[in-house]
């Protein structure tokens, strides 16, 4: 075992005794802010949730033995802290992702690959199954303030809640963008 693991596993067991002296309870407590990192990173629209949520473990993990003698209060609030930041920071990579990914179309280009760009949006759009296609096309559908109250409803009508909304529409936006991405490299190559 190397000695970056010692420290890790060291760091783990004051986070446990930190989180409770029983570690029994320790770990039900573990276990409990885990799974609501985990809520409310999916609530969030985050699709790898998970991993953001052990992320968050291990930071604070890294800085129990600092922060626990002298933290006053409940120590899932200092994760919820840590999460925050996370959540942040995963917005960042995710824009930046995005803005990586998107086609870009020169200004000076005559429209063929802004019309290949749009005809490759329907065709994919086209492939979803109909329920999918119907969502997101409702979902994008209003601006403004009408948007809100339209993807209000338009959970409702779902059965679920604003944030499942949100998830669903995300990951069906993320197959359409690799099937846009897929037709746009096939027409231009």
């Amino acid at each position: 075992m190397n000695k970056q693991n010692i420290a890790t596993a060291e760091n783990f067991d004051v986070l446990l005794s930190w989180l409770d002296a029983d570690r029994e309870v320790a770990a039900q407590k573990y276990e409990k802010i885990r799974q609501r990192l985990i809520r409310v990173f999916v609530g969030r629209g985050c699709l790898d949730a998970e991993e953001l949520a052990d992320e968050t473990f291990e930071r604070v993990a890294r800085k129990v033995s600092q922060i626990a003698p002298d933290y006053v209060g409940e120590p899932a609030l200092y994760f919820y802290g840590v999460a925050e930041k996370i959540y942040l920071e995963w917005t960042r990579r995710q824009k930046k992702k995005l803005l990586t990914e998107l086609p870009t179309t020169d200004e000076n280009d005559d429209g063929d690959r802004r019309e290949i760009e749009h005809d490759c949006l329907e065709n994919c759009l086209a492939k979803l199954p109909s329920e999918h296609h119907r969502l997101i096309v409702e979902y994008y559908r209003e601006e403004k303030t009408a948007k809100i109250e339209n993807r209000r409803n338009l959970a409702q009508s779902h059965g679920i809640t604003a944030n499942a909304l949100q998830v669903k529409a995300s990951r069906i936006r993320v197959q359409l963008k690799e099937c846009v991405r897929e037709c746009v490299s096939e027409r231009s190559g």
